[in-house]
């Protein structure tokens, strides 16, 4: 599981409460490695369970303070040895691609209007990334910490990319309109 990891960048980037850690995900890396509000908060507790952060101490009253953590340094330790290990690419597991599977067997009522929506999301998407890069990586801004964030963030502008590509020709291919087929698919 890399939620723990994703919160340890993150915490690394920039102590913060679950709250606002919450809202970085859905603003950042939520868009490579999702997550709900309740599995962050719920892995933060084992984090600090485990040694890896810690609450930073707040000058607020106790009642009503939102709790800001900090990572320790085991928790730089095992985010530097995962961020060692190998793993392999993942399987695409798409439910779209599946859909379009099983439309070769049973027909495609209505499969060239999800594959339009989808185009939508897509290319909305890759609006949202190209904006994201023309603010946060200008010319000149060239860290190694800002070129690897720029990497995946390309990463997720290329993503966009092939899936319009695809989604374009399958439109032109009217996939919509696709007969069932005996059952000798591959």
């Amino acid at each position: 599981m890399s939620l723990p990891y994703a919160i340890l960048t993150a915490l690394l980037e920039k102590p913060s409460s679950g709250l606002e850690l919450t809202r970085r995900f859905d603003r950042s890396i939520g868009y490579f490695w999702s997550s709900t509000h309740q599995q962050i908060y719920r892995e933060l507790g084992k984090l600090e369970e485990a040694g890896q952060i810690r609450a930073l101490l707040s000058t607020q009253p106790a009642r009503g303070r939102k709790k800001e953590y900090e990572v320790l340094p085991a928790g730089r330790e095992a985010l530097a040895a995962w961020v060692a290990l190998p793993e392999d690419p993942k399987q695409i597991r798409d439910p779209l691609l599946l859909r379009m599977r099983a439309a070769a067997v049973v027909g495609a009522p209505g499969l060239t209007a999800e594959l339009r929506r989808h185009l939508a999301l897509h290319e909305k998407q890759l609006a949202e990334y190209l904006a994201i890069e023309k603010r946060d990586f200008p010319p000149g801004r060239d860290s190694e910490g800002d070129r690897l964030r720029h990497l995946v963030l390309r990463g997720g502008i290329d993503l966009e990319n092939f899936w319009i590509g695809w989604l374009t020709r399958a439109l032109a291919q009217d996939a919509g309109s696709v007969t069932p087929a005996s059952p000798s698919c591959p």
